[in-house]
């Protein structure tokens, strides 16, 4: 078979894996409790989200259905790392089931806290305060390089920026109002994106 064709298989069925598990638990959390809508956010950040999500989405589909489409934006790397890549893609999606079942029905689909909150530190969450997006950044950053395309790679890059830079402080904010000292002292004891090795 050809390798290609294997890494698409690999991507593809990462991609339906994992949108599939964030459906199901974002799906239980709306069904059991307060649904807070993406408009509460307002419409610049309602814009930012679709103007960046939908060409990568748009990317993503392209690599797997029409690969040609990205040659422009291919680049050269050698066999072990896309195969790493593609190791790491995969042992992404029970990490984004953890993350998910520990968070539950705390998720949201915004960077709003609901009015019934609960502060979670453990599972994931006892080393790292985002391990969805940390999670969710190394799975781009992994299909990038699975996919050999450094213009999904650039996106991975800017996602990075985007959520250190912007998401994550609007989200933290959100919760040190609804949680106080409680949420000082677990920003003290832990990272917002990857595990504190010291």
């Amino acid at each position: 078979m050809d390798i290609e064709l294997i890494f698409r298989l690999i991507f593809l069925i990462v991609l339906v894996l994992t949108f599939s598990i964030s459906a199901y638990f974002r799906r239980r959390a709306r069904d059991s409790g307060e649904v807070i809508e993406r408009q509460a956010e307002g419409r610049t950040v309602l814009f930012l989200r679709m103007a960046l999500a939908l060409p990568l989405l748009l990317s993503l589909i392209l690599y797997i259905v029409y690969p040609q489409a990205l040659d422009w934006a291919k680049m050269s790397l050698p066999l072990w790392l896309r195969a790493l890549a593609a190791v790491t893609a995969i042992l992404c999606v029970p990490l984004i089931y953890w993350v998910f079942r520990t968070i539950g029905d705390n998720i949201s689909e915004t960077v709003l806290t609901k009015s019934d909150h609960q502060l979670v530190t453990e599972g994931p969450y006892r080393w790292v305060r985002h391990p969805l997006y940390g999670t969710a950044l190394l799975l781009l950053l992994s299909l990038s390089l699975m996919a050999s395309n450094w213009f999904l790679f650039g996106y991975a890059v800017l996602a990075l920026i985007v959520f250190r830079m912007v998401v994550i402080p609007a989200e933290e904010e959100q919760l040190l109002e609804a949680f106080g000292e409680a949420y000082q002292q677990y920003q003290q004891h832990t990272s917002a994106l990857v595990p504190k090795i010291f």
